[in-house]
Order: C-alpha cells, then sequence, then structure tokens
C-alpha cells in the first residue's frame, strides 16, 4: 500500500490530521474540536459570535471530505449568493491554493470544484437560490444529491430558510452503515433568529445535534481567538452584557426567547414612576415630530431634555400647513436646540415649509443609513436601540401609559451580518397593533448627536440662554 493511500486513510478518520498535513495549518481549540466530533456525528451545528473563522473551518470540512471520500457530492450554500461568493467560496479557493495535494488533485471554479480525474461525480458545488425565489423554488437549490457519501454545508444557517435546511435534512434519509453510504450536514450562523434551522438545532431540536457554541467573550479562556478582545471589550463596556445586539455578536448566544421586543414592556413602564433630580441648565432641549396626515395615525410632538420627556402633542387629521402651525408654534414656546422631524413621505413638505419660515429644523428619513451601519440596519433602528438605552433611566409622563406600550411593540432580529432590524409599521399593523407615532417622535430626538447649548457672544458682552420654564415641573 501506498503512502498516499495510507495518508488518506489516516485523513478519513481524522479531520484535524487533515487540516495540518494537507492545509498546513494549526486549527483554533474551538475548531480542532469540532474537527474531532466530525467522523462520529451526523449532524453538526455552529452557533458563533462575529468573526471566530467559521466560514474557514466550512471550508476546511468541506475539502477533507471532498479528499477522503471516493465521489462524494458536497453542497455548499449560503444566506445569499453574495454572501455564498464573498465568504464560504472564497475560503475554498485560500485552502485550495495553499495545499501543493489540492491544488494538484482538485480544479476549483467559482461554482464549483471538482477532481481533475472524475468530474461529473467528485465536486463541492456552490448552490443558491434567486432573490424571487418562493419556498419551492428555495428548496430546489439542494435537491436532487444522491451518492455514497453526501455532505450539506450550510452557512449562515441562522437566515436560512426553513424550506432549504428541510432539504438538507431529507438527504440524510439515504444514509445507512450497513450499505456504506453516509450523509452529513453541518450549519453555521450567527444566533440572529428566534426561529429557523439554527435556533431549532440549539434549542427543540438539540438531542439530535453535536452543537458547539463559539463565543469571544473576552472573560471565557475558551473564547475564539480570533475575536479582538479590545473590540469585545468596548462593546461590553457600550451596550452591556445583557444588551442583544452583545449576546448575539459577542457572546454567539441567542437574546432572550420570552420576548423579542426591542425595548421591555417593564422598562418602559417604570420610566413613568421615576423622577430625576439634578440641574437641567446645559442640558440640550431636543424636539421630535412625527407626521401622519389622516387615518388611523397620528403626528405627535415631543420635547426631550437629557432624561426628562414633556408631555407630548398630538393630532388626528390636520393638514400639512396645519401642522406646520402646530411645529411652529412649539419651537416658539420651547426654544429647543434641535428640531428633527421625519421627513419620509409627506413629512418633506412640512420640513420644506418650516424652512420657508426661517426655522432651522432637520428633516430626517426613516430608512437612511445609520451612524453606525455595522449595528444597526437604517436609521430608525438605530433611533430606537438609543431610545431603549435612554428609556432605562428616563422619566416620562406617568400620563403616558399608552406612549409606554407603543415603545414595547416593535419587535427585533438581526440580519445575517449582525446588524439590528426593528419591525416595521407596516407589519405591527398586519398584526392589529396600532401604528407607535409618538414612540416615534421620541426616537427622532436621538437623530443625532445635539451639542450642549452655548452662550451667546457678542462684541464685548455675553448673553446668557434663558430658561422660564422648570424641567422638573
Amino acid at each position: 500500500m501506498s503512502t498516499a493511500v495510507e495518508r488518506i486513510r489516516k485523513w478519513h478518520h481524522e479531520p484535524w490530521v487533515f487540516a495540518r498535513e494537507a492545509l498546513g495549518i494549526t486549527p483554533d481549540a474551538w475548531q480542532d474540536e469540532v474537527l474531532k466530533a466530525l467522523p462520529d456525528n451526523q449532524r453538526i451545528a455552529l452557533c458563533a459570535s462575529k468573526g471566530p473563522g467559521k466560514s474557514g473551518l466550512l471550508a476546511m470540512i468541506g475539502l477533507w471530505y471532498l479528499s477522503t471520500r471516493p465521489h462524494p457530492k458536497i453542497v455548499a450554500t449560503s444566506i445569499s449568493a453574495d454572501n455564498l461568493r464573498d465568504n464560504l467560496w472564497s475560503e475554498f479557493a485560500k485552502w485550495m491554493m495553499r495545499s501543493k495535494f489540492l491544488s494538484h488533485t482538485f480544479k476549483w471554479s467559482a461554482e464549483r470544484i471538482f477532481a481533475k480525474d472524475h468530474p461529473e461525480t467528485w465536486w463541492i458545488s456552490a448552490r443558491a437560490w434567486s432573490k424571487s425565489a418562493d419556498k419551492g423554488q428555495q428548496a430546489d437549490t439542494l435537491a436532487g444529491i444522491h451518492a455514497d457519501s453526501v455532505l450539506f454545508l450550510l452557512d449562515e444557517a441562522g437566515g436560512i430558510p426553513d424550506s432549504v435546511a428541510a432539504t438538507a435534512e431529507a438527504g440524510l434519509a439515504n444514509a445507512s452503515k450497513e450499505h456504506g453510504r453516509e450523509a452529513k450536514l453541518v450549519i453555521a450562523g450567527n444566533p440572529t433568529q428566534l426561529s429557523g434551522p439554527l435556533y431549532r438545532a440549539t434549542t427543540s431540536e438539540r438531542d439530535l445535534w453535536w452543537v458547539k457554541e463559539i463565543s469571544g467573550d473576552p472573560d471565557d479562556p475558551n473564547r475564539a481567538p480570533r475575536v479582538s478582545v479590545d473590540w469585545a471589550r468596548e462593546q461590553i463596556q457600550k451596550f452591556g452584557r445583557d444588551n442583544p445586539w452583545v449576546l448575539v455578536n459577542v457572546f454567539g448566544r441567542f437574546p432572550p426567547s420570552q420576548s423579542n421586543a426591542l425595548i421591555a414592556l417593564h422598562d418602559s413602564l417604570a420610566a413613568l414612576k421615576r423622577a430625576v433630580a439634578g440641574d437641567m441648565r446645559g442640558v440640550p432641549k431636543i424636539l421630535g415630530v412625527d407626521v401622519a396626515r389622516f387615518g388611523d395615525d397620528e403626528s405627535a410632538i415631543v420635547l426631550r431634555q437629557g432624561p426628562v420627556l414633556f408631555e407630548p402633542k398630538r393630532f388626528r387629521n390636520l393638514s400639512l400647513m396645519e401642522l406646520v402651525s402646530k411645529v411652529s408654534y412649539s419651537i416658539e414656546e420651547y426654544r429647543p436646540d434641535a428640531v428633527f422631524i421625519d421627513q419620509t413621505g409627506m413629512g418633506a413638505g412640512v420640513v420644506d415649509r418650516l424652512r420657508e419660515l426661517k426655522y432651522s429644523v432637520i428633516g430626517v428619513d426613516f430608512g437612511s443609513s445609520a451612524g453606525r451601519p455595522e449595528r444597526y440596519v437604517n436609521k430608525r433602528c438605530e433611533m430606537w436601540g438609543l431610545m431603549g438605552d435612554w428609556v432605562k433611566s428616563a422619566s416620562i409622563p406617568s400620563s403616558c401609559e399608552e406612549l409606554a406600550r407603543q415603545m414595547a411593540e416593535p419587535t427585533y432580529t438581526f440580519t445575517p451580518k449582525g446588524q439590528l432590524w426593528l419591525e416595521s409599521k407596516k407589519d405591527l399593523k398586519a398584526r392589529g397593533k396600532d401604528s407607535p407615532d409618538i414612540a416615534d417622535a421620541v426616537a427622532l430626538t436621538f437623530a443625532q448627536p445635539v451639542g450642549a447649548p452655548q452662550v451667546v457672544t457678542g462684541d464685548r458682552k455675553a448673553v446668557k440662554v434663558q430658561y422660564d420654564w422648570n424641567p422638573l415641573e
């Protein structure tokens, strides 16, 4: 028996050795743990924080299976074609280029990696579905895979449709040790959604899976070393260890499953009873205006000064010019340091008219880019996220229980990139909830940072900013 055959037989049972000898790398400790679990487990689920090297490990697994099984059929997919190409498939290319054995035996292309001697029967195939695909078309992505050795690799499984995962599960049905048929399913992703294949694999179906939870927790001795300790500590310091975004992206854990409301109802209701002491001079006053016209929605004007929210003004069935009048009177009454107005849709008319009247106002498009795009999908998500942090120490008028309940209505989830996504008004209404118009007005007060009020200086004198009302009243 040749040395090459002996080596491949050894690799067949020891994928961690394959990584070292064929790829020339030493896997991280958690990667080694997964590789050692591979031979004896049919289903493996990797629930990961941001950036530990899970796609690289999936590529190692795929190439190990390709190299150690005769005529295998391996299918790799991800949440989208772009994600598959830019992440998992590029990892395959990287390992291929590093290995003389692999580059000599197999050929890489944009859609397939195949044995040079058996291109039709010995391969890894990149599969994706179109953005417009229905459930049936999505399921067809992994359909029709039949061989004695089959492997399914699902990257970003936190957001992969159930129909796709179900097809992969069905592909395991023909596995039989007695007849020499083997099938494996490996899924990996961030815990972004409280549903779907990754969530089920780590919760209700956990007894069917070998599960590895991969954390970037800087205080965990078994943490993934590729996650920056400084970055992880910074996120925890900014947002807290219990923050949903930190749980997902730093700790690789699903947010609490008992509620996926972005703002907990007990936090917003507690703000109704909270009094805030202290001198508010020097704290900017910010006006937020949510614009509606007719129908069930209402326009809202709110004033916030630091942790204190004042009684909102609410209006129904106003024309845009009537609302302009209400806003201009509020500006004259409160003399705010900044005015943020929802300019999505009809709100642009309010912004334009107020500027014509020489008022300094800032239009905000809820769908525009967030100031921190790595954390939030858009500006609305960011404003609500900041409002959620604020409400934990805020004081809301005791008469505003409806506002407190509006704050706790929208649910959240995470994109495959780890960005927070907030349920839309349209989706809220579809499940029978009222539009959170007052809460949106409060959220607008977090559209941009506002500096402290400045003393206005003249040639030889200074005019102090006047406060003619008590912010604690």
